[in-house]
Parts: C-alpha cells; structure tokens; sequence
C-alpha cells in the first residue's frame, strides 16, 4: 500500500511539471483569480493595449491572453477578440466559464499530446463548444521529466537537466517545430482556420507558452506586427507564469521530490534563445522565416491575404 501511495504522488507531481499545473496536494486551499502582471515585459513598448487589459482573468489559467491590440507596420492594428490564445483549460471554474463563452468562441484547437490530456483532463468549455484537437510533439518532454523527477535522485537529477541541459532540451522542442513535418502541418491547419473563420478561435497547449507561443509569434508576423512586437508577446508568458510556476517549484521541494527544483526552471521558461533556434533552424532548411511560412508551413498568398483581412483594421 506505502508503495501503491508512494507512486502515486510521485505521478502526480510529475505530471503536474509536465502540464504546468500543480498536483493537489500543493494547491492553495482558496482558488483566486491570478493577478495582473505588474510590468509589461521589455518588447512591447509599441503595444497600444497593455498586457494587463490583454490578459483574460481566469480562476482555473494563467496565461488566456486576447491576441489583438497590436500595431502593424503600417500603424494598422490587430483587432481585438478575434483569436485568442491560452494555456489549459481543464481546470476552469464555473465562473470561468461564463467569462469563457462571453468571448463567442466557435472553435477552440488543442496543441497538447495524448499523455497531457490523459493526465491533466479534457477541456472544460461552455456548453455547446467542442475542442479540435490538434496534437504537436512534445519531443519527449514528459518521459524526461518521468525520469528525472520520478527518481528523486538529486544527482540523477543534475545530471539530466543540470549544466544547460534543460536548456538544451528546450531548443530540441523549438527545432521540432521546423524541422517535423506533422508539427509544420498542425500549425499550418491552425493558421488556416483562422484565416477561414468568421467567428473567434481559442488555440491552446498546457503552459500556453511553447506550442502556443509559436503559433502566436507566426500569427502576428504574418499579419504585420513588427518582430520585436510579436517577440514581446511571446516573452511574456514569463511574466504571466511567474508566481504560479513559483509554487509548482516550491511543491517538488516540500514533496521531497527535488532538492533543488531550479533545475526545471529552463523547462518553465520562455527565452529569446529558444526562440532564436526556431527562427535559425528555419533559415537554415528554409532560406529564412518567410520560406518557411511558404515551403515549410505551405501558406499561399491567398491565405496571408485573408489573415491580413481578418484581422487587422
């Protein structure tokens, strides 16, 4: 039973790292609404909407953010409530989700893996809202953190995801991105139906950072939004994740699962290197971001056109 019990805790915390979430027993006795960030990340001095109006309040995610409000090239901007993007949703309360269908979503699309779903549980939607299902790899990612935390094992653990490992780790996932052919098409399929939809779209992975990060960084360059700009976006899901990725840490310590759980904070991250990989690996299969938007992610003129169309006015 000591045994059974023991196991038990031990995946749930490591599933728990996996997804982004904490596991039970470290979550606080009180659910609250995760505060506002109380400083734009650096980037995004030429966003006309703060990232504290940007941000979506939720009691059960973090990271629900309204893609619009940016400015383009031109000085058009993104409009808003069109596309947003988000972190899990299998935790929404009741109250999440009356806010959640006040946002008319027609279509929400879910990055994560199998394994995260069957761990952190299906979405939670308002009624009559389904989720599509769009699974991008995440290069292993869980059977490493298995590994790792599940032996409890300080040096085992160094070894794994100390001396930039981690890090390391982490550019693996973000070249998976150019480089796997069903990733380029699950992100190609998500571009397209926002160019084809009529009504606002969700997309989502668990940390809404990685996966979600990407397909956002690809949305708002496609559509104008200076580099820098769509950079900022992506790095604040740091600022977003901070406190709550904190506690997660915390929880691994005092569960006596990790000695020192800053190991797994280039897991938690988002860093401009990661996404630098992306960006170098694309130009070098690619000639760059624009052969990979055409050859890679084989997005037409037509379908760039209709993105601009969408959402910028």
């Amino acid at each position: 039973m000591r045994i059974s019990r023991t196991r038990t805790a031990t995946g749930l915390a490591i599933s728990a790292l996996a997804l982004g979430t904490l596991p039970a027993w470290a979550a606080p006795s009180e659910t609250t609404a995760p505060t506002a960030p109380t400083a734009p990340p650096r980037h995004t001095a030429s966003a006309p909407v703060s990232e504290a109006a940007r941000q979506i309040p939720l009691q059960g995610a973090v990271n629900v953010r309204d893609v619009g409000g940016y400015r383009t090239y031109d000085g058009e901007r993104v409009r808003e409530g069109r596309v947003f993007r988000a972190d899990g949703l299998s935790k929404l309360t009741d109250a999440d989700l009356g806010t959640v269908a006040g946002l008319g979503l027609k279509k929400v699309i879910d990055f994560r893996v199998p394994a995260e779903v069957q761990y952190d549980g299906a979405d939670r939607l308002p009624a009559g809202l389904s989720p599509t299902s769009r699974p991008i790899t995440d290069n292993g990612l869980f059977t490493q953190l298995l590994t790792a935390i599940g032996s409890k094992d300080p040096v085992k653990q160094e070894e794994m995801l100390g001396n930039g490992k981690a890090a390391a780790f982490m550019r693996d996932v973000y070249r998976t991105f150019v480089t796997d052919s069903g990733n380029r098409a699950q992100f190609a399929a998500t571009l397209r139906d926002i160019a084809d939809s009529r009504s606002p779209l969700l997309y989502h992975c668990t940390s809404g950072k990685d996966r979600t990060g990407w397909t956002t960084y690809l949305l708002l360059r496609l559509v104008g939004v200076p580099e820098r700009t769509a950079a900022g976006d992506y790095l604040a899901s740091n600022t977003y994740r901070a406190a709550y990725d904190a506690k997660l840490r915390e929880a691994l310590k005092q569960g006596g699962l990790m000695q020192n759980p800053d190991l797994i904070i280039p897991l938690q991250e988002v860093r401009a290197d990661y996404l630098d990989t992306a960006l170098a690996e694309a130009a070098r299969r690619y000639g760059g971001f624009q052969g990979y938007l055409t050859k890679g992610l084989g997005l037409d003129a037509g379908t760039i056109l209709k993105l601009r169309g969408r959402l910028v006015g």
